[in-house]
């Protein structure tokens, strides 16, 4: 609805949020998007998943391991 987009909007202007498409649905011949609304990750975080991803590349060339 017109009044739930325009708040949306706003919470995206304002506190940085995403949209994120969750699933398109094919109703009547009208396509439906269901929505929500995301954070992203911190610089910390992002961070934290190279090492974890590093560590697991270098695990699996080490031992063979898939």
């Amino acid at each position: 609805h017109k009044a739930q987009i325009r708040r949306l909007k706003g919470k995206i202007l304002e506190k940085g949020l995403t949209f994120v498409p969750l699933a398109l649905l094919l109703v009547r011949n009208k396509i439906k998007i269901e929505m929500a609304l995301a954070r992203g990750k911190k610089l910390y975080d992002k961070r934290a998943d190279l090492k974890k991803k590093q560590s697991d590349r270098e695990m699996e060339r080490e031992y063979g391991m898939k």
